[in-house]
């Protein structure tokens, strides 16, 4: 072998040896941008109750398109309340459902109203859709036309909200479709139509999906961001949850990242797990989680859905959570106009009223690993030196026995909400607490607070 050539081929391995060095540099770098800080969850797990948003160009069908509403069974897929699904569900044409554009001009949205009410009900913290699935951005996006400067309304709605989340005090962050999106080329689509090669959809990822993740954080330093997958196989592989997770982490050092960024495999650096719609767990579980739900069927407004839970209700889908470790994440669907559906501020008042008489019971608190009958919901917490024990009562009990011990003081007994002292009787084994009949009168979750010596191990 000549010299030259010699030279030549130890000049090319050099520089592929210098670039297999550079590259595994670089994964391990990214890889090291994985990294969980449990810490920045523990505004969340104090939270316990926020408010979802699902609103966008789907309002305005209302859930209903050329004589078909949902859930319609003419069509094949339209066996869903879903509003917000509304395009895929009854095949709305691409080009009408994009057109939907022009005519979107919520001249009642208000921000500081919207951010006012969840304050009053008592939630702590905000989350709407910035793009769901049909690709629609509710804020300036210079990534793609497709957004909310680009209607008749042209102001950007994710500004206006954080600034009023800001005045009032509540955290905030947003649903981001990064899976699917039905308008971008090489977005993922419903799984009844035909997958996106990969390489397809690895176009939309590089050219929409991250660059948007990275204006929402840079433009609006978010609290947290809701990903949005389901149990079944996607397009989101582990490099690429991993490299989003990173890219979150490399641009925010507060933001939290949910579960639904993978469903089948969030891994172990996620900052908090997202059940299934409107699923409320039956044990406590370790890492932060919460549960997003419904008031009615729908998410996205539907004006022929009257199915809407009670306030009650959802109080106890609320201290059910609080009372495994979880969060509670409830949605409205605002009109196309931008205002509340007067049942949803309702419940919402309902629930904050609640809240004010016996939010001791939700914020802050932790789970109590005992076994109770169904309908009983525990929870306790330390202040100034002293514990409670919450009993969240969702049904009519005349008495309560609960397993604790005599070397575990009880100082007091009371209801929550008035004060008024609760008789009751214990031995060496438990305390059987006697509820007074009339406390059931006005139907609602009551709440009893015992005062103890020392906290329940949980």
């Amino acid at each position: 072998m000549r010299k030259s050539n010699l030279m030549k081929y130890q000049k090319t391995f050099f520089f592929i040896v210098l670039f297999i060095l550079s590259s595994t540099l670089l994964f391990s770098q990214k890889r090291s941008n994985l990294s969980l800080d449990p810490q920045k969850a523990e505004w969340f797990k104090e939270a316990k109750f926020g408010m979802f948003i699902h609103w966008g160009l789907y309002s305005l069908l209302e859930g209903s398109y050329k004589g078909h509403t949902l859930p319609d069974t003419t069509f094949a897929n339209g066996r869903s309340w879903y509003a917000e699904w509304i395009q895929a569900r009854l095949e709305v044409p691409s080009k009408e459902y994009k057109a939907l554009a022009g005519q979107f001009n919520p001249v009642h949205f208000d921000a500081d109203q919207w951010i006012r009410e969840a304050k009053n009900a008592g939630m702590k913290y905000f989350v709407i859709t910035s793009k769901h699935h049909d690709g629609f951005a509710l804020w300036d996006s210079k990534v793609s036309d497709f957004n909310i400067m680009h209607t008749p309304f042209k102001r950007d709605i994710l500004a206006e909200l954080v600034s009023a989340c800001k005045k009032y005090g509540l955290k905030y962050g947003f649903y981001y479709s990064h899976w699917q999106d039905w308008e971008y080329p090489g977005g993922a689509m419903p799984h009844w139509m035909d997958r996106v090669p990969d390489d397809e959809f690895e176009k939309y990822w590089r050219e929409k999906s991250l660059p948007q993740v990275k204006e929402l954080i840079t433009l609006f330093d978010p609290d947290l961001l809701w990903f949005d997958t389901w149990d079944e196989e996607t397009h989101i592989t582990e490099e690429r949850r991993d490299e989003l997770i990173s890219l979150v982490r490399e641009l925010s050092p507060k933001c939290l990242i949910n579960g639904r960024i993978s469903y089948l495999n969030p891994g172990e650096n996620i900052d908090f797990l997202e059940m299934h719609d409107n699923r409320y767990p039956d044990k406590i579980m370790d890492k932060p989680w919460q549960t997003p739900a419904t008031m009615m069927h729908s998410w996205g407004w539907h004006a022929n859905d009257f199915n809407w839970k009670s306030a009650d209700r959802m109080i106890e889908y609320l201290v059910n959570n609080t009372s495994k470790g979880g969060n509670y994440l409830l949605n409205v669907g605002p009109k196309p106009d931008g205002s509340f559906p007067i049942p949803a501020t309702r419940r919402l008042r309902e629930m904050g009223a609640w809240l004010y008489a016996n939010g001791d019971a939700v914020y802050g608190a932790s789970p109590v690993r005992m076994e109770v009958p169904e309908k009983i919901y525990l929870s306790q917490k330390t202040e100034a030196g002293k514990s409670y024990l919450y009993i969240s009562l969702a049904a009519n009990f005349e008495s309560v026995v609960l397993p604790i011990p005599l070397t575990n003081d009880i100082q007091e007994c009371k209801v929550l909400e008035s004060d008024r002292p609760i008789p009751f009787v214990r031995n060496s084994e438990n305390i059987t607490i006697h509820i007074p009949e009339n406390l059931y009168k006005d139907n609602s979750v009551q709440v009893v607070r015992l005062t103890l010596k020392t906290p329940l191990i949980d």
